[in-house]
């Protein structure tokens, strides 16, 4: 998947799967938290800033905050960006912004750095109902600024016809990076590799966890890309470019992996659950499976993506924007979303019900016990962006010299 397509599938959390009305967004609230900032007294209407993936996001949400505003009495809009940072960039800067908007993990530090976002999580009355890591991601000088809205892991994607053309049965399903190679060799055919995915960091850096890497420390201070361990990723996933039996979606003609995906050309991608939307509009004859990324020398890893709930410093209604983003972090509310708009709850709580809803998503949402999310300290993504450039031609490169580059560069960005 392309850079640009990553964004735009980010902000919306997936795919379009389908325009659902949200019936179960009319519950009640919990009750707001006695302490912190967000509870100051305010009133006046709420406005509410989304980056969607298409129609069917954009009516869940609206119709989710029309049940609120009816429910709660407080009068509330809905807009959708069509550049989300300028425009939140801009609202900030004149002290009008939107009041509860969308936040990416790539804006998010920066955002909090500069005092645009009130810290109003660990107010919430659901803070410990979020998965861990989606929370850390939110975290910004020791304090849970915004609730994470959904989110997304990548997951390695199966096309099932070619997988049984190819003599494999459930026994061969990759469970480790051997049998990842081994299945990739033998699906590859003719005009079919046996796997692809996009030549960037956001689907190659699964494989950092997996050998018992990171991009940065725990403690979010010191950059870690060069380790020994990621360098054996890199060196393993080179190992798969240098045979063939891997290739860039790019080198196979296709924007991203879904696309080598769904037009044959790959009989297996890295994706998120995403996927799944684009495969049903785009390609819908064409059957798959979805297993948990193969475990590496270290262990199980993925990566995820994930949004969060921003309110703004500058709100004049700080308690009713907070009331707000309860009722859509709330269970009820995020399984609505799920069905409506094909996105993961970023609650614990909604998980049994979400797998029984769609067992097909079970792998994908397996992968937030243990997956890590891309650096967001400011300054990373141009660090990020380089890394991608380098990635192209790692087919034809060192992996530890790619690797020290971007360190000196992610030591300098953490340093500032």
């Amino acid at each position: 998947m392309a850079r640009t397509r990553t964004l735009k599938m980010i902000t919306g959390a997936a795919a379009v799967v389908g325009a659902l009305a949200l019936s179960a967004c009319g519950s009640g609230f919990s009750s707001p938290a006695t302490s912190g900032s967000a509870d100051a007294a305010g009133s006046g209407p709420i406005s509410v800033l989304i980056g969607s993936s298409g129609e069917a996001e954009t009516t869940a949400v609206k119709s989710a905050v029309a049940d609120w505003s009816k429910t709660s009495g407080t009068e509330a809009s809905v807009a959708v960006a069509s550049d989300m940072v300028q425009q939140l960039s801009q609202g900030f800067a004149s002290g009008k912004p939107a009041d509860v908007f969308y936040v990416s993990t790539d804006q998010f530090s920066g955002f909090a750095a500069n005092g645009s976002l009130e810290p109003y999580g660990d107010s919430l009355a659901n803070k410990d109902d979020f998965y861990p890591g989606l929370a850390k991601a939110f975290n910004y000088d020791g304090k849970l600024y915004c609730a994470p809205k959904d989110f997304s892991t990548l997951s390695l994607v199966i096309n099932t016809d070619k997988w049984a053309a190819a003599g494999l049965t459930d026994a061969d399903v990759p469970t480790d990076w051997d049998g990842l190679a081994s299945a990739a060799k033998k699906l590859t055919d003719g005009p079919t590799t046996g796997l692809a995915f996009s030549p960037e960091i956001a689907r190659i850096g699964a494989f950092f966890p997996q050998a018992g890497g990171s991009f940065v420390s725990e403690d979010g201070k010191t950059a870690t890309l060069n380790s020994p361990e990621n360098v054996e990723a890199l060196g393993f996933v080179k190992s798969l470019l240098t045979d063939g039996t891997a290739k860039y979606s790019s080198d196979l003609g296709a924007g991203w992996g879904g696309e080598a995906f769904g037009k044959g050309l790959s009989a297996m991608t890295i994706e998120g659950n995403w996927i799944g939307g684009a495969l049903s509009k785009d390609f819908p004859d064409v059957k798959y499976r979805t297993v948990e990324l193969p475990a590496g020398p270290q262990g199980k890893g993925t990566l995820q993506f994930t949004n969060c709930w921003g309110i703004a410093a500058d709100s004049k209604n700080k308690p009713a924007a907070k009331k707000l983003v309860e009722q859509l972090t709330s269970t009820q509310s995020q399984i609505g979303f799920a069905k409506a708009f094909g996105v993961m709850p970023s609650v614990q709580s909604a998980a049994a019900e979400f797998k029984s809803e769609f067992p097909a998503q079970a792998a994908s949402l397996a992968g937030a016990e243990y997956a890590q999310t891309l650096p967001s300290q400011p300054g990373a993504a141009d660090v990020i962006k380089d890394l991608n450039a380098k990635l192209a031609t790692l087919k034809t490169s060192d992996p530890k010299t790619i690797l020290d580059a971007v360190q000196t560069e992610m030591t300098a960005v953490l340093a500032k």
